[in-house]
């Protein structure tokens, strides 16, 4: 349970869950890679939430069922296409794009607002991780272990990069991604409220094992731990 003046880890991609309703007409294999999940963040929040202090919100479907890190009506929120593969059972009308954000979209958000309205916390810690090569782009090279990403309110990233650094890790400033771009669920609930937050992408390939799990969970607790006592 989330106790005010806590850190909340936040995790929109969480999940490769396909209700069984849905059919996504895709190889099912793929529903292990990273179009459908952010390998390894549900066992690195699972081993965080062991601390004090510490709690989770975690996406409960596949991003390809429904894209929580989007606005509400952007076409990618429930996508048709992702990283070169064709999501053929997402190509729905207007009445069946409504339906999923009914039933998946809105009611997540709308817990997640409540939660952090009930108890508000010292900080958001949005957790993603990105593959480290897109099959759609593989000339392009992404050395990162890890990026930090926000929009507007930069107070948590501006902290966390340099304890990241300090831990002798390969951090990317908005890299791969940037987070003017890609910062929805933060923007809608940490920047419109002046919430304090940070966003960490891990690349997957150092959080794929039980090993690079715990590690991981280790140095995203300590510097989560760090931002909250000097935002404070």
């Amino acid at each position: 349970m989330l106790r005010a003046g806590g850190i909340l880890i936040v995790s929109d991609h969480a999940s490769n869950r396909v209700p069984s309703d849905i059919e996504l007409g895709i190889d099912p294999a793929l529903l292990s890679e990273h179009i459908a999940v952010d390998i390894g963040v549900a066992q690195v929040a699972e081993i965080m939430v062991r601390e004090a202090g510490f709690s989770a919100f975690l996406g409960n479907v596949s991003r390809l069922v429904c894209d929580f890190n989007r606005e509400e009506h952007q076409p990618a929120t429930i996508p048709i296409a992702s990283d070169g593969h064709a999501i053929p059972g997402n190509a729905i009308d207007h009445a069946g794009h409504e339906e999923r954000l009914a039933r998946f979209f809105r009611p997540y958000h709308d817990a997640l607002a409540e939660l952090l309205d009930a108890s508000p916390p010292a900080l958001i810690l949005s957790l993603h991780s990105f593959t480290p090569v897109l099959a759609s782009h593989p000339e392009e090279k992404r050395p990162w272990e890890c990026g930090v990403l926000y929009n507007s309110d930069d107070r948590g990233a501006r902290l966390a990069i340099p304890l990241l650094e300090a831990a002798g890790l390969v951090v990317g400033d908005q890299q791969p991604y940037s987070g003017k771009l890609l910062n929805a669920t933060m923007n809608r609930h940490a920047e419109a409220h002046g919430r304090s937050y940070f966003g960490i992408e891990v690349r997957q390939d150092m959080i794929a094992d039980a090993q690079g799990q715990a590690r991981w969970a280790t140095i995203l607790t300590d510097v989560a731990k760090r931002v909250a006592l000097a935002l404070d």
